[in-house]
């Protein structure tokens, strides 16, 4: 039997590609089978009318341990997010920053109706409590929800309702807080660590650098896999490779035959993405949408971020639903959307629609997450192995580590 590669990695997203440069830098040959039309994953930038849309509002957060192993930051270009955020509520616009890091954010950051002198105050202890602890430690609290985590921080409902939800459900993916405390934890001392970033040309640019040691040979796209057999895999044209062993890098929705499995609970988000002759506003910030039943969860002026997201110089505009709402049909979500902003954003109403995004598995379901797995975790038996940010918590961080720790499972053979 012919064999065709060392690996065979089912699935070109963040995971598969970090396995895939591991396997390579120790010698292995490795032979990508990819879906999609295009290497990303999850993590994608298409070019639409002059303008970079990511699929999905995302952000680099910069102190990720595991990014910073395997990515150039400098060669990314990246571009920043101010520390903090504008919040939109029934009453106009605030703003609420992180003074130990802009100290010019001190004044609207107090003056912020978002919560008492005290919550800030805790939100400071908070900030302090995490910067001593490991992300190790971290992952061996005890977990409860988000919510209840807050609570027990002394947060009042206030704060809570007008920073904590609307920001935590853009980075989790669900508005009743009912993530992990220690997800939380981790990506607020990661906020508080580090920066949250874009590369300048888009998202896609991640995992376009961590496939730079690939050929075009290594990477076969439009390539379904149905069906997996001890080491050879066969997609859904009939046609079937061999190695000697097999990786699945797949989201857990789409994880071929006999490993597939039925999965009841994850997260959806839909992205919509306008443009418009000026921008709803200028600082480096995402605005919170604060409102009880809001539809709109949170909004970003791209180009504000990376200049280089319009070609004209024409606002981009990324505004994040929470949820699936591919239902009703697209203009009539696009009409509830600017009935929406146009309370705080009037010139909402001259914006104009560029493309939408339903993206049905965006991240998985977190209620109980951990930080490391061992060999045994990713084997499944032994010649195919499995990764994904699932087996760990949903994060960049998390796909690349579990990409990594199953590339080393199988160079341990």
């Amino acid at each position: 039997m012919k064999k065709d590669a060392d690996v065979i990695i089912i699935g070109a997203g963040l995971a598969g590609l970090t396995a895939a440069k591991v396997l390579k830098n120790a010698g292995k040959s490795v032979l990508i089978i990819e879906a999609a039309d295009a290497i990303g994953g999850r993590v994608r930038t298409d070019k639409v009318n002059g303008f970079l849309l990511d699929r999905g509002f995302q952000v680099l957060l910069t102190a990720y341990p595991e990014t910073k192993k395997f990515l150039n930051y400098e060669a990314l270009d990246l571009r920043s997010f101010d520390p903090g955020a504008l919040i939109l509520n029934e009453k106009g616009i605030s703003k609420i920053g992180d003074p130990m890091r802009q100290p010019t954010s001190l004044i609207s950051t107090l003056l912020s109706p978002a919560g008492t002198f005290l919550d800030k105050l805790k939100m400071f202890r908070l900030k302090v409590k995490l910067s001593g602890k490991t992300v190790e430690s971290i992952f061996l609290e005890k977990e409860m929800t988000t919510l209840n985590y807050l609570e027990n921080e002394g947060l009042s409902k206030l704060m809570i309702s007008q920073f904590f939800n609307p920001f935590m459900s853009g980075i989790f993916l669900e508005t009743a807080l009912s993530t992990s405390s220690r997800m939380f934890e981790f990506v607020f001392k990661m906020f508080g660590e580090g920066k949250a970033a874009i590369p300048s040309k888009g998202m896609g640019m991640i995992p376009l650098q961590l496939a730079e040691g690939l050929s075009q040979k290594e990477i076969l796209l439009n390539q379904s896999v149905s069906s997996v057999e001890g080491a050879s895999v066969t997609t859904t044209t009939g046609s079937t490779y061999h190695a000697d062993f097999v990786l699945i890098a797949t989201d857990q929705l789409n994880l071929p035959s006999p490993y597939k499995k039925d999965v009841k609970k994850y997260h959806s988000v839909t992205n919509i993405y306008f443009n418009a002759e000026r921008k709803p506003f200028t600082a480096p910030l995402i605005a919170l949408n604060t409102l009880p039943n809001r539809l709109v969860n949170n909004i970003a002026v791209m180009n504000q971020i990376a200049p280089d997201y319009s070609s004209n110089g024409e606002a981009l505009i990324s505004v994040s639903l929470i949820g699936d709402h591919s239902q009703p049909n697209a203009a009539e979500l696009q009409v509830k959307v600017i009935a929406e902003i146009k309370f705080w954003y009037p010139d909402a109403v001259n914006w104009k629609h560029l493309k939408t995004y339903h993206i049905n598995y965006a991240l998985p379901n977190d209620d109980q997450v951990i930080n490391e797995i061992n060999t045994q975790t990713v084997k499944l038996n032994d010649q195919c192995f499995i990764c994904g940010d699932y087996l760990l918590n949903g994060s960049i961080n998390s796909a690349m580590k579990s990409g990594r720790i199953a590339a080393e499972a199988i160079l341990s053979l």
